[in-house]
């Protein structure tokens, strides 16, 4: 029988459903004693309408609850992710603004928690957010599963991000000679240089250039090239 670390890693070996993904990443959750599971996803790119991925299975009020009255913006949890990838145990005492949305999390079971957050070179931060209903038994409880807890939060990371910026490539219909010249021009070849590689003209070069940046909502071909990279287009 797999280990549940086994099981997680299983989930990174292809581009699954980031919903059966995240069942994974529940189960992990339930196996460290955590009732409570949500990821937060967003890549730093323009290209999608649909640019954030939410995933969790908190009870359907305080869900609605917390999005409605806007809350993301002012959780203390979410704004310690976005300064810092350090991890956050939210087991301590909350006061000030703060307190009436605490108050309503331990009323809907979220009364002890850990939050960590990840970003990659690609521009894909997220946030991971495991809580439960019982209180620790002892001040040094969640800092003994922290090894574990970062586990959880790299290999959800690894999984989702991949889905993620996978479905920013396909929206981008990149041709195979555009893609060609980019790699060419990421080598710092000139155009001139890339016309003789390819047998082209240099005004071919530069037409599939203009397109590829074009695609790509960028400036110039530097930034062309420094964004087809971090998507997975030159690899």
């Amino acid at each position: 029988m797999k280990s549940w670390p086994e099981d997680l890693l299983g989930t990174t070996g292809g581009v699954p459903c980031e919903h059966a993904t995240f069942k994974k990443i529940e189960a992990g959750a339930r196996a460290l004693g955590f009732e409570h599971c949500a990821l937060g996803l967003r890549a730093a790119q323009p290209f999608s309408g649909s640019r954030a991925i939410v995933l969790n299975h908190y009870a359907a009020p305080w869900w609605v609850r917390y999005i409605s009255e806007g809350s993301l913006h002012t959780d203390s949890t979410v704004l310690h992710g976005r300064r810092t990838h350090t991890p956050l145990n939210w087991n301590d005492k909350v006061s000030g603004s703060a307190r009436q949305l605490w108050d309503e999390a331990q009323r809907c079971g979220l009364r002890v928690g850990w939050t960590q957050s990840s970003l990659e070179v690609i521009g894909v931060a997220d946030m991971l957010t495991l809580s439960r209903s019982r209180e620790v038994r002892s001040a040094v409880e969640l800092a003994s599963q922290e090894i574990k807890l970062r586990w959880l939060v790299n290999v959800s990371h690894l999984t989702l991000s991949g889905i993620f910026v996978s479905r920013l490539r396909e929206q981008i219909p990149l041709t195979a000679r555009e893609i060609e010249v980019l790699r060419w021009s990421a080598d710092g070849k000139t155009s001139g240089q890339i016309s003789e590689i390819l047998a082209v003209s240099e005004n071919t070069v530069n037409f599939h250039v203009k397109n590829a940046v074009a695609k790509l909502q960028t400036a110039n071909k530097t930034a062309a090239v420094a964004r087809a990279a971090k998507l997975g287009f030159l690899n």
